[in-house]
């Protein structure tokens, strides 16, 4: 309890706007240890990272919540609608992202008399899967929510298609007593593209996990 008090006094001191931030864990619970004891370690790999100009992402699984920081400071939030998760214990410090989503380029018409548009955020991937490093995969996955029915079937088809190449790649992986840890976050379609247009080669990713499951 007070490595966790001293740990927000510092944020307090050293992050102009950490007051408000507290609030970015409004559902933490003081009689709840295990709660507290997350909380402290991902203030803690917070603080290393804020400690340096750079943009990092927090994936908070109990607040259901995808924050992209710096320096402390949220400067982009994505709710998460639904995850799923295996080796969850596994799911600690801090992990760089092994390289940001693929976009697949607009053809170049030689032809074309006007200048050609340049990548913007509709030309994002919607559905995508992340590598990490220490090992670590986040599947990116849209909401069927409001799409059409056939759009609906191709994004769960999708979602199917991830879960397969996780079980397959944990199926044959040559150190099966270490599963390498797996998430499946479902956001909404523009907030996917968000996401990615968001993510950088190396960025860090924090995950703060839920102690009920």
């Amino acid at each position: 309890m007070m490595k966790l008090c001293a740990i927000l006094i510092l944020f307090v001191f050293t992050t102009p706007s950490w007051g408000k931030d507290l609030e970015a864990f409004p559902d933490l619970q003081l009689n709840d240890a295990q709660g507290l004891k997350e909380a402290t370690r991902v203030l803690e790999e917070e603080l290393k990272l804020a400690a340096r100009p750079q943009t990092y992402v927090l994936i908070d699984l109990v607040g259901s919540t995808i924050q992209i920081k710096g320096r402390g400071i949220g400067l982009h939030q994505i709710p998460i609608i639904r995850w799923s998760g295996e080796s969850r214990n596994e799911l600690k410090g801090i992990h760089k992202l092994v390289a940001r989503p693929s976009v697949v380029r607009r053809k170049i018409d030689p032809g074309a008399a006007s200048e050609q548009e340049p990548i913007s955020l509709a030309d994002m991937p919607t559905d995508y899967v992340l590598s990490c490093s220490p090992p670590m995969t986040i599947a990116v996955v849209p909401s069927t929510a409001g799409e059409t029915l056939l759009r609906g079937a191709a994004i769960l088809g999708k979602s199917w298609w991830h879960h397969v190449q996780h079980w397959a790649s944990s199926l044959f992986t040559d150190t099966p007593s270490s599963p390498t840890p797996h998430l499946q976050l479902t956001i909404a379609v523009d907030q996917a593209q968000s996401l990615a247009w968001a993510l950088v080669d190396g960025m860090a990713i924090v995950i703060r996990r839920p102690t009920d499951k």
